[in-house]
């Protein structure tokens, strides 16, 4: 493991005392850390995706329509004669 632990190694900081203290005047290097989030997240709108979903369907159904058209010849009976 290359990755050096979070927390600062004891032996190696300044400032601490025989026993973990700290001499007056001195702050320990503080350790890293991961928190939640402040506040919660507002929830996301419904309405885009349910509009994409739409819009994809559609485009979908008249693709496979004009395609089942022209296999069908029924794109003939428009043509003049």
């Amino acid at each position: 493991m290359t990755a050096t632990p979070p927390d600062p190694d004891p032996a190696r900081t300044p400032g601490l005392e025989p026993g973990g203290g700290v001499a007056p005047g001195e702050t320990p290097p503080d350790s890293g850390q991961t928190s939640g989030l402040s506040h919660p997240q507002p929830m996301p709108s419904r309405r885009g995706p349910i509009i994409t979903l739409v819009a994809v369907l559609l485009i979908t159904l008249l693709t496979v329509a004009f395609v089942v058209a022209q296999v069908m010849g029924w794109m003939n009976l428009f043509e003049g004669s």
